[in-house]
């Protein structure tokens, strides 16, 4: 029986969830870490105390095979060394093969986009020098989903989206988009209807390959989710219910 952990701020890591089920039979604890959320305004030093502490209590509480940080700014901006953990990486050589323009942009928070570690994250994936990467604060987003207003108010949504993304996408002639913050695969329906003609990639299926890579010899017999959440349970809860997602959350303290 393999049985993994996921976590992140909040709810935009749940977006990595089904598509690790399409593929493997897993028992998953969801940990919304909503008491420290967002990861993308915190500076390094605080965000890598919050990740250690985090890693710690996963592993103590629930002793997995497997842990994946489901946000893709800590996993920029710190090295990974231990096999037991995955994190989620901007799909950028995805993203420089299917583009035309060779104008690409990654969607991210203000931290991973202000950080040298992106930087040198994308020299060292050796792409064409005549990929542009265009690196773009989109922590504004990131809060559409978190706040619930995806849901509640897409009207709203939809005119952020516009005015924060429109004139960067036209005047750099972009037409491919890594959607480098688990949170935005829930927005992608709205970017794909506001933006027809630009291709938006999800490192979600990515993320799932690695998990059945690490336990497609040790899998359960059928699919379980268990969330839980530092803090706001309730309204984390009622958030869920208007996703869909009918299971209880739970207080974990971190």
């Amino acid at each position: 029986m393999a049985r993994i952990t996921v976590f992140d701020s909040g709810l935009g890591s749940l977006s990595i969830i089904k598509p690790i089920q399409k593929i493997c039979k897993v028992d998953i604890i969801y940990f919304a870490d909503q008491q420290n959320f967002p990861y993308g305004s915190k500076t390094k030093k605080q965000l890598e105390q919050i990740i250690r502490k985090s890693i710690n209590l996963l592993q103590k509480e629930f002793n997995p095979e497997l842990i994946v940080i489901g946000s893709n700014t800590p996993t920029i901006l710190f090295e990974n060394t231990n096999k037991k953990i995955l994190g989620v990486n901007p799909p950028i050589k995805e993203a420089a093969l299917k583009s035309k323009t060779k104008n690409v942009a990654i969607l991210a928070t203000e931290t991973v986009v202000k950080s040298k570690n992106l930087s040198n994250y994308i020299k060292k994936l050796n792409i064409s020098k005549k990929i542009k990467v265009h690196k773009i604060n989109a922590s504004n987003l990131v809060e559409l989903v978190e706040s619930g207003k995806f849901i509640k108010n897409k009207v709203y949504c939809k005119k952020i989206i516009k005015n924060s993304l429109k004139d960067i996408f036209l005047n750099n002639k972009i037409d491919t988009v890594t959607l480098s913050s688990t949170h935005l695969a829930f927005l992608k329906s709205i970017l794909k209807s506001e933006f027809p003609n630009i291709c938006f990639i999800d490192p979600g299926e990515n993320v799932a390959k690695k998990v059945f890579g690490k336990i497609k010899t040790r899998q359960s017999e059928r699919n379980s989710l268990k969330i839980f959440s530092s803090d706001q349970t309730k309204n984390f809860q009622n958030n869920l219910i208007q996703l869909g997602i009918k299971n209880k959350v739970r207080f974990l303290s971190i």
